[in-house]
């Protein structure tokens, strides 16, 4: 019988480096995804959600409340995220199938806003008038 292997971050970044225009980064000392500038998936960063969690956007607040009933021991969301159309996903938990489709459905929901601006560094010394 064969062993299934640990989800982690890694299969992650393996999942979405295939799809078109993603970068691998941090946010808030986190590995995270981007397309066009835009955060689609990532480490979760805010201290109410469990460790080894992926936060990842999905298509809208039914589809996350679907996938919360389907299977609450992989899927579940904290007060700080609830504003937002994501899910939490326990790695420990979540099957390669299920995770693939979740990284290439939040890629082509969030690879449809524009892209984002660069944003311009502060230099030392300078203020804002």
């Amino acid at each position: 019988m064969p062993r299934k292997s640990r989800i982690t971050f890694d299969t992650v970044r393996e999942i979405g480096m295939t799809l078109p225009g993603v970068e691998a980064g941090t946010a808030y000392g986190s590995p995270m995804l981007r397309v066009n500038g835009h955060i689609f998936a990532g480490i979760a960063v805010n201290r109410e959600a469990e460790p080894d969690s992926l936060m990842v956007y999905v298509a809208d607040f039914q589809q996350r409340d679907a996938l919360l009933a389907e299977d609450p021991v992989t899927y579940y969301v904290r007060r700080h995220y609830e504003p937002y159309p994501v899910v939490l996903v326990r790695l420990a938990s979540v099957s390669r199938e299920a995770l693939e489709d979740l990284v290439r459905g939040a890629h082509r929901m969030v690879s449809r806003k524009p892209p984002r601006r660069a944003r311009t560094k502060k230099r030392p010394g300078t203020r804002r008038r």
